[in-house]
């Protein structure tokens, strides 16, 4: 079910990307005025159009909502254009098609959730994880399950989930490290999660440690890394029934003890590496 519930995401992101294409050939650039085309003042506005295919839009504070930047003006600008017959009735059913598919998500959603109920325990465990919702934990538990034996290890479960670099080496040469496309439905969702997760200021070693890969890695790399990181705490979570424990994560972020070296240690290991040390002015 919980794949299924992708699919219709997928085509609500493919129905969205039609009627951009409507707008655009139609001359109408609301995706320069406002930045959600599909909320309720613009969406408001193109109903309004369709309605009143003949009529030429000369005012829009009636659809103005309380967080609007642009001005009447702007606005005005940006729906000087005209639909034809054939766009028209193409967005009407794009429109329709997207409403019925929202209501067959929050259907769908619905059975999802009381079809969870038995899992929610692990549910609440998972959520504690940073970056995850309850739904997110669902679609975890859909792909995983709650029994982690069938896992000998994280990396056994990262490997299924195709979170881990590829050992391709042949005479000695690496030929890459790319990631495998195993884990198709999953991996998705822990990216997502991921790109979350280094955003939460309550949880800081999260963005510590994606920064600290960023560097060496890039972007791509390193929120895989942070998914990988993300799915091994799921696993030690659901395998010791205890929930997330940041102090772990900060620990391993923060350098060893045999790192800390005084200033006239550096101060050696300089000048055996070459460099000159001179005094500050």
């Amino acid at each position: 079910m919980v794949r299924y519930h992708t699919k219709l995401t997928n085509f609500t992101v493919g129905e969205k990307n039609r009627a951009q294409n409507c707008l655009t050939v139609s001359n109408l650039k609301l995706d320069s005025v406002f930045s959600d085309i599909f909320g309720k003042a613009s969406s408001n506005i193109i109903g309004h159009i369709l309605a009143n295919p003949s009529e030429k839009l000369s005012d829009v504070s009636a659809f103005r909502t309380k967080h609007m930047k642009a001005t009447d003006e702007e606005i005005l600008e940006a729906v000087d254009g005209e639909f034809c017959p054939e766009q028209a009735e193409k967005l009407r059913i794009i429109r329709e098609h997207m409403s019925n598919l929202d209501l067959c998500k929050l259907n769908l959603q619905s059975l999802i959730l009381s079809t969870a109920e038995k899992y929610i325990p692990e549910i609440d465990l998972i959520c504690t994880v940073p970056g995850m919702a309850t739904f997110s934990a669902i679609s975890v538990i859909s792909e995983i399950g709650v029994d982690m034996s069938v896992f000998p290890a994280s990396k056994h479960l990262c490997s299924w989930a195709g979170l881990t670099p590829q050992n391709d080496q042949s005479a000695g040469k690496k030929k890459t490290t790319r990631i495998s496309r195993a884990g198709v439905y999953i991996k998705p969702l822990l990216v997502q999660c991921a790109l979350n997760a280094i955003r939460c200021k309550a949880n800081p070693e999260i963005a510590v440690r994606y920064n600290a890969l960023k560097k060496r890695r890039g972007h791509k790399k390193a929120i895989i890394a942070i998914a990988r990181m993300l799915l091994t705490a799921i696993y030690n979570i659901l395998k010791k029934r205890e929930p997330y424990n940041p102090e772990l994560y900060r620990k391993s972020n923060s350098p060893p003890d045999h790192r800390n070296i005084s200033v006239e240690e550096a101060i050696f290991i300089l000048q055996r590496q070459g460099y000159l040390i001179s005094s500050p002015a």
